[in-house]
C-alpha cells in the first residue's frame, strides 16, 4: 500500500526567498526607506513570513527614523501585492526536486502541499514553477481557519490526496514543519539544501535530506 508525501513549499520544494525579500524592500522603496533587506544574507528571514521579512527591516531603521502607527499592518498587504506581480522571477526548484517527484509518483505514493503561504499564491507559484499538477491537493495558509504548526492542515493534505495520516510523512525545512509532524503523530525530514543547512540537524528530525535524491529511497523505507 503506498503512502502520502506531503511537502512544504517554500524553502523546500523551491528557493523562493530573492522574489520575497524583492517585495519587502519594494515596500521599504514606497517609505523612501530603500532596501533594508539583502536577498542573500536575510533570506532564513525570507521563510518565516511577510510579517517577519517587515519587522526586521523596519528593526534595522535608526531610532529617530518615524513610522505611522501600524506600519506593519499596512505594509503586509501591499507585500502580498508586489510579491503576486513577480512571484517567480527569482525562485527556481531546487536541484533534483522534479525526478524526486516523478519516482514518488511512479512508486504509487500521492502527493500534497501543506504551506503557511496564502493559498491563492501558492497555486499561482506551483504553475509557474510548472509542478502544480503533481500533486493530488494543496492546503495553503488560508484554506482553513488555523495553519500549521496546527496539525489540521497537514490532515487536510494527507486526506485530500486520498492517502491516510498513518502512511504519510512530510517534508519540510523549518522548526514549524517539525512541530507541525510532531503534533501530527508522524515524522519529517527537513532539507538540509536550505538556508538555515546542517542547522536544522537541532530539532532532531526523523531525516535529513541532503539533496533531493534521497527521498524516493527514505519514502521506500517509511512508507513500504
Amino acid at each position: 500500500m503506498a503512502g502520502t508525501v506531503v511537502f512544504d513549499l517554500d524553502g523546500t520544494l523551491a528557493d523562493t526567498s530573492a522574489d520575497l525579500i524583492a517585495a519587502a524592500n519594494a515596500c521599504f522603496q514606497t517609505r523612501g526607506l530603500g532596501d533594508l533587506l539583502d536577498p542573500v544574507a536575510d533570506a532564513l528571514i525570507a521563510f518565516h513570513g511577510g510579517r517577519a521579512m517587515l519587522r526586521a527591516g523596519y528593526g534595522r531603521l535608526p531610532a529617530d527614523t518615524l513610522l505611522p502607527p501600524g506600519a506593519e499592518e499596512e505594509d503586509y498587504p501591499r507585500l502580498l501585492g508586489h510579491y503576486g506581480a513577480a512571484i517567480a522571477t527569482h525562485t527556481r526548484l531546487y536541484p533534483g526536486t522534479e525526478a524526486a517527484l516523478d519516482r514518488l509518483a511512479d512508486a504509487g505514493h500521492r502527493l500534497a502541499v501543506c504551506t503557511n503561504k496564502p493559498s491563492a499564491l501558492a497555486e499561482v507559484l506551483l504553475r509557474e514553477l510548472g509542478i502544480r499538477e503533481r500533486f493530488a491537493a494543496m492546503i495553503g495558509a488560508d484554506t482553513l481557519p488555523v495553519r500549521k504548526p496546527d496539525p489540521r492542515p497537514y490532515r487536510a493534505a494527507v486526506e485530500g490526496a486520498g492517502g491516510v495520516v498513518a502512511r504519510s510523512f512530510l517534508v519540510g525545512d523549518t522548526e514549524t514543519d517539525r512541530k507541525t509532524a510532531s503534533a501530527a503523530g508522524v515524522r519529517v525530514a527537513l532539507v538540509a539544501f536550505g538556508p538555515e543547512g546542517e542547522g536544522l540537524s537541532r530539532l532532531a528530525p526523523e531525516a535529513m535530506l541532503r539533496h533531493f535524491d534521497e527521498l524516493p529511497a527514505l519514502a521506500t523505507d517509511w512508507l513500504g
